[in-house]
């Protein structure tokens, strides 16, 4: 980009609004084409004569800024007029606000600013530029503050139509001046940006015991609320988010310090307000400054990435239908530019741990290969300037905060520097694409070659700090790490499949040398688990389903009929209630199923009490828990510090239904040949799932008759498949 970035000459107490005027060059005939290519250090929004430049929000997103700050590509032809003026408000976003639960905010600069070029072509060919330079102005905005975690405040007062017309510039601008940048950095997005997604009425409003008016959504979303208000000039609006509520009143402690919190002052005219430079992650909002009538009229607006809905689900138990349209609502809401853990608290960060294990559910769910291959790009370069460590979170920001003696430092750590190497390979599965894997197979293999310097002697990963089988429901509440499972045997179950899949990576891309170095480095993991870990009798150190069921699913025992038996009594002993974590839940369905213990399985899956999955769906949650019992049978919160109701990872039980109820699975990476495997049981009486795929959508659905499954599949046209039904031989199927 020709332009500079940007920023004012001195702080204006309120978002900046930056300014230029736009004269076009006479002579030259109509403008067929202007393109403006646009980023900024904070989050912006760009107008021509007032009239938004795309539908984009919370531009530029949140990259590792340090090494790729991304920029959108506008199509602005519509919008130019012989006369136009271009302003662009820019907000704290990640670059300036508070980020991280342990505090700190403008860890990537203190100063925001803007960098744009829009080039300008005429019918004979001339083209016209304009770049952002010391030209320009910047001037206070209605904005007076903003952050992500605490809300915004708009005072009405401050708007001005001249602002947006040429000739009727404000008194009140400054001089800009240029800002020391490396313009190096800048890259286009790989995916698409965060729109807004959908518009949510009210389903309830009511006054609290305390005589508060609170919203219900009916939804637990992310996103902000909008609405149009008459009241006095400086009279103010507010308004509080939360996930749930307590004792009748919102539950705003599981935020922590997030304020999340919106003002708004009005101008003594009709105002209308869309706080969009903030976000809440929310189901109710309590409202001051506006009356009961006037609230049922506010509008939840949600937002995310622009993903294509590709795959769906239903079946016969509405129950596990609202289970799966919970975890589709926390992918939406998690999927804000980045893949996070949750949207609401003062935390949001990108923990590789949570996408290591949800991407499969969600490369089914919706299109996320450009989505994650973003991710991926700021994750290698993370790792690069690391030394090859992954670090926790992607951006790693918590490089920035100060050392915590209760936090561990940063290492290589199973199942979170895992992701590495298991999303890129979940995409090559879900899309058949083998780029993602050779654009990020050195980042795969610095992961594998790092963890193997960190073995100890005996051949095992049971070294450093690990997170382990994170949040076993047994684990004591703050100490969400003390988990049953050896974190030892759950790190080596870990860097054996790592290990593997980088040796399959290696030979797919023809790297023949790697793929025999990576080879025998499995084998010898797998050799080490076997003597250190497993016992003569089969018993695996721990004896707790989780070592086990990673075991199983990750091929690291000989005699799998033995270890899925002790899975399933370990279950049976359980009440079929979850016992695992992190680590253990995503696979403990799958190791079931493949040992021959379907009917445990579909026990485990439709246990409805507390630890399970459907007891969150009988206490009314629209989204997935971070925590089990994040809210008690009593109906008040748990009372731990770490308490969220919007965590996609425990959700990745949705890969199980979409592949053995559903019954739909890659053969081929692509699904370019597909099992269709349904597996009834648990009582359900009929299912369906479709997917659409690189070659098109797939469809299968079933019924049981005379209880025998009745299946109808839809294959794309050249596309091959297995259909495998119980008691009954394979059949070949074709598109």
């Amino acid at each position: 980009m020709q332009g500079r970035m940007i920023t004012p000459v001195s702080e204006l107490g309120s978002a900046p609004l930056f300014r230029t005027e736009i004269t076009l060059d006479d002579g030259h005939g109509p403008v067929t084409t202007a393109t403006l290519r646009i980023s900024s250090l904070g989050v912006h929004e760009a107008r021509i004569d007032g009239q938004p430049v795309g539908d984009d929000v919370l531009s530029p997103g949140w990259s590792s800024y340090e090494h790729r700050l991304r920029y959108l590509t506008h199509d602005v032809t519509a919008l130019l007029n012989s006369r136009s003026v271009l302003t662009v408000l820019v907000g704290n976003g990640w670059h300036r606000g508070r980020l991280g639960f342990m505090g700190g905010r403008a860890f990537y600069g203190d100063r925001l600013g803007v960098i744009a070029d829009l080039e300008i072509t005429f019918a004979d060919g001339h083209r016209q530029t304009v770049v952002t330079d010391e030209t320009w102005t910047a001037g206070g905005s209605d904005v007076l503050a903003d952050d992500l975690y605490d809300g915004q405040t708009v005072d009405a007062r401050r708007r001005s139509a001249k602002w947006h017309v040429a000739g009727g510039e404000p008194e009140w601008f400054l001089p800009v001046k240029a800002l020391d940048f490396d313009a190096s950095v800048l890259t286009p997005y790989l995916s698409n940006p965060v729109t807004r997604q959908d518009v949510v009425a009210p389903q309830e409003v009511w006054l609290s015991p305390t005589g508060r008016i609170l919203i219900d959504f009916g939804q637990n979303l992310v996103g902000w609320l909008r609405f149009t208000a008459t009241g006095p000039a400086g009279s103010e609006i507010r308004i509080r988010h939360a996930e749930v509520l307590e004792h009748g009143e919102l539950g705003a402690r599981p935020l922590r310090d997030a304020q999340a919190t919106d003002r708004f002052i009005l101008s003594g005219a009709e105002d209308f307000f869309e706080p969009t430079m903030t976000f809440h992650g929310f189901r109710y909002a309590e409202i001051t400054g506006l009356s009961l009538e006037e609230a049922r009229r506010v509008e939840a607006v949600v937002v995310h990435t622009g993903l294509r809905r590709t795959g769906t689900f239903a079946c016969s138990d509405d129950l596990l239908n609202q289970l799966h349209s919970n975890v589709v609502w926390s992918t939406k809401g998690n999927f804000l530019d980045l893949p996070t853990d949750c949207p609401q608290r003062n935390e949001r960060l990108g923990w590789t741990g949570d996408i290591a294990v949800f991407a499969p559910s969600a490369a089914y769910l919706f299109d996320t290969g450009s989505f994650l291959a973003d991710w991926l790009a700021d994750l290698a370069a993370e790792q690069r300037a690391a030394g090859g460590l992954v670090p926790f979170v992607i951006p790693d920001v918590l490089k920035y905060l100060p050392d915590v003696p209760e936090f561990p430092t940063p290492d290589s750590t199973a199942f979170w520097s895992d992701a590495a190497v298991w999303v890129p390979w979940t995409l090559w599965q879900a899309y058949g694409d083998r780029a993602i894997l050779a654009s990020q197979y050195e980042s795969m293999t610095a992961h594998v070659r790092r963890v193997e310097t960190l073995l100890s002697p005996a051949g095992v990963w049971d070294t450093s700090f690990q997170f382990g089988d994170w949040l076993d429901p047994d684990a004591p509440p703050d100490n969400p790490a003390k988990a049953k499972a050896d974190p030892g045997v759950v790190a080596t179950a870990a860097f054996y499949r790592s290990a593997t899949i980088t040796a399959e990576t290696a030979a797919l891309l023809g790297r023949d040398q790697d793929a025999a170095e990576f080879g025998e480095l499995a084998a010898r993991i797998r050799a080490a688990f076997n003597e250190q870990y497993v016992s003569a009798d089969g018993t695996i150190v721990s004896d707790c389903t989780t070592v086990y069921t990673l075991a199983l699913v990750f091929g690291l025992v000989d005699d799998e009929a033995a270890a899925g038996r002790r899975l399933a009594r370990l279950v049976a002993e359980s009440g079929h209630r979850i016992s695992t974590g992190f680590a253990g839940t995503p696979y403990i369905l799958d190791a079931l199923t493949r040992t021959g213990h379907l009917d445990v399985a579909y026990r485990l899956l439709l246990e409805r009490g507390c630890p399970s999955w459907l007891y969150p769906v009988t206490m009314g949650a629209t989204t997935i828990w971070e925590r089990w019992d994040s809210m008690l049978p009593d109906g008040s919160i748990n009372p731990g510090e770490m308490t969220s109701f919007n965590h996609y990872a425990l959700g990745a039980v949705a890969d199980w239904m979409h592949r053995v109820i559903g019954g739909i699975a890659p053969l081929e990476p692509g699904y370019s040949r597909v099992l269709i495997a349904p597996r009834p049981g648990g009582g359900l009486t009929w299912a369906r799932a479709g997917l659409d795929t690189p070659h098109g959508r797939i469809e299968v659905s079933w019924r049981l008759v005379d209880g025998e499954p009745a299946v109808d599949v839809t294959l794309p046209a050249g596309v091959t498949g297995v259909l495998s039904l119980p008691g009954k031989e394979d059949m070949e199927l074709s598109g």
